[in-house]
């Protein structure tokens, strides 16, 4: 009897050597991934943003910590009545946490206070800087005119721009030189 107590004992301690692997490398594994988020930023207890987005990854452990947003992204930026005064929305975007740095990507399209209407391929947002850059084509529809051309700067509320390589016809008043 005791030796078939041992061989059952000896048979459930496994001397099987897990051999499975982990191929996945940290810093390109999503420390979170959610889906279909609305989210709500304040600054000072009073609402400031809302941001929509179908998928958001965060990845904390890269070189440069990143949260991207690989089907798009749509902010709104609410005014003191929390009335929706500007928005933008890409169908790509990356987020560079410890820089503070935005790349806008893929049918870009922005609206600031004033109503001006941004059409872009790329933008760079530098929110330490208040700047926003892009090399590629820009299309500025205000509400007398369209501006086109290659490259812009502004500020980041889109309030202070110049267009880089201007393109097309340019109306102007008879009083401005």
């Amino acid at each position: 009897m005791m030796a078939i107590v041992i061989l059952v004992l000896q048979s459930c301690s496994s001397s099987v050597k897990n051999t499975a692997t982990l191929d996945v490398v940290r810093d390109s594994a999503a420390v979170m991934k959610t889906y279909n988020v609305t989210t709500l930023v304040s600054d000072s207890g009073i609402t400031r943003f809302r941001v929509n987005t179908p998928e958001w990854l965060v990845f904390d452990k890269k070189a440069k910590p990143t949260w991207e947003f690989p089907n798009g992204i749509h902010l709104e930026q609410f005014d003191e009545n929390l009335e929706v005064h500007s928005e933008v929305s890409a169908k790509k975007a990356i987020y560079y946490t410890e820089l503070e740095q935005w790349i806008l990507s893929d049918s870009v399209y922005a609206i600031n206070v004033e109503g001006e209407k941004f059409e872009s391929e790329i933008l760079y947002v530098y929110q330490k800087e208040d700047r926003i850059f892009t090399d590629k084509f820009v299309k500025i529809t205000q509400e007398d005119k369209i501006i086109t051309g290659i490259g812009m700067e502004s500020n980041q509320r889109l309030t202070k721009y110049k267009v880089l390589k201007p393109q097309g016809i340019i109306p102007l008043d008879e009083d401005e030189e």
